[in-house]
């Protein structure tokens, strides 16, 4: 299984943990099992969490890809000021401490923003979470033109890894960056799209089709 390499960290306390306590649990036989057994599922647990699957599915200019594992949590048409500068349709995907945290790009182009913007760290499945929660949004501008692709922490999640910088070129299908431990992925896009994917809908990165431009 392929880990993102900011599990490794988490995974190599983990296992120094296991040993610790299998270390104990040798030294004074006494010692219950329990602990040892807990200890080996939180690690088994870590290394699922940052899980880098290869994703292969659907490509192609006229295609935007869910950027994230999980429940679409929220479609609204909303005003997106900071990059599209215009009315758009926001699709929220929340991701459970159980999903794949790697988020991918949802088309090919030009990165042309990445902006941080720290914030609070309130559940990101709530809708203001897209307007007061820790951020990171990535502008590109695609073959069909702009969409944003905004990072999102929630109340357990306490780091945004976002890779590129802008003037970097974005990949289909290509991992962007992750989340730690529980958060969302919104994604901004032109409202005129139609879109393939409904509420609740599960949908998986680089994979679930979000929305179709007419060909």
């Amino acid at each position: 299984m392929r880990l993102a390499p900011e599990g490794w960290p988490f995974v190599r306390v983990a296992l120094a943990l296991d040993l610790a306590l299998l270390v104990v649990w040798y030294s004074w036989p006494g010692a219950t099992l329990v602990l040892v057994g807990v200890g080996v599922a939180l690690t088994i647990w870590v290394a699922l969490f940052f899980r880098d699957p290869v994703r292969q599915g659907p490509r192609g200019d006229d295609l935007v890809l869910a950027p994230a594992d999980g429940r679409v949590c929220s479609i609204a048409q909303v005003d997106e000021p900071m990059y599209l500068h215009r009315k758009a349709t926001r699709v929220s995907i929340f991701m459970n401490v159980f999903n794949v945290h790697v988020n991918r790009y949802p088309v090919s182009g030009e990165i042309e923003v990445v902006h941080y913007n720290p914030g609070q760290f309130t559940v990101a499945s709530h809708d203001k979470a897209s307007l007061v929660n820790e951020q990171a949004s990535v502008g590109i501008n695609g073959p069909h033109g702009q969409l944003l692709v905004r990072q999102i922490a929630g109340n357990i999640a306490r780091r945004i890894v976002t890779d590129a910088g802008a003037g970097d070129r974005a990949v289909q299908g290509e991992r962007l960056g992750m989340i730690r431990f529980g958060s969302r992925v919104d994604l901004f896009l032109d409202p005129a799209v139609p879109l393939k994917v409904v509420l609740d809908q599960r949908v998986t990165a680089g994979r679930t089709v979000i929305a179709e431009y007419a060909k």
